[in-house]
């Protein structure tokens, strides 16, 4: 890793994006991102990258999963200086019921980015079951490849 670049520096990028995501905040959440970020979902083998299908994968989680979520638990984080990796509790409205979906997300750094003085996120490793994948990804699940 670059000189000067240090686990509390991916701690702040990592709570920033997920503040972001939190406060439904589109714009600026992308900014948080390289311009060409990769998605993964485990243990699936699932994936997407790009800027503009990540653009639009966070716009339909923003408007359809981000309304249903009664409430969450972070249980866990861990962070060194190529990631912060965060363990989640989510209760979610689905068909009159309340279910909680267990997911780990690992936020990694773009390390050209930090090279070039901008540091940004490369992408998301998210690890958790289908259904959880198919609430994440809703109507661009069928879009999601292979890795």
């Amino acid at each position: 890793m670059t000189t000067g670049w240090a686990a509390a520096d991916m701690a702040e990028l990592g709570h920033r994006h997920a503040r972001l995501e939190g406060e439904c905040k589109l714009d600026e959440l992308m900014e948080t991102l390289c311009a060409d970020p990769v998605y993964e979902f485990h243990p699936l083998g699932l994936t997407f990258r790009g800027g503009d299908t990540t653009r639009r994968y966070y716009d339909q989680f923003i408007r359809n999963f981000m309304p249903r979520i009664e409430g969450y638990d972070l249980v866990d984080e861990w962070v060194n200086e190529r990631s912060v990796a965060q363990e989640y509790e989510i209760r979610v409205k689905r068909e009159g019921s309340i279910i909680t979906l267990r997911t780990v997300g690992v936020l990694f750094v773009d390390a050209s980015s930090i090279e070039t003085g901008d540091p940004r996120l490369g992408g998301e490793r998210i690890y958790g079951g289908e259904q959880l994948v198919r609430e994440f990804a809703g109507q661009m699940y069928s879009e999601l490849r292979p890795l």
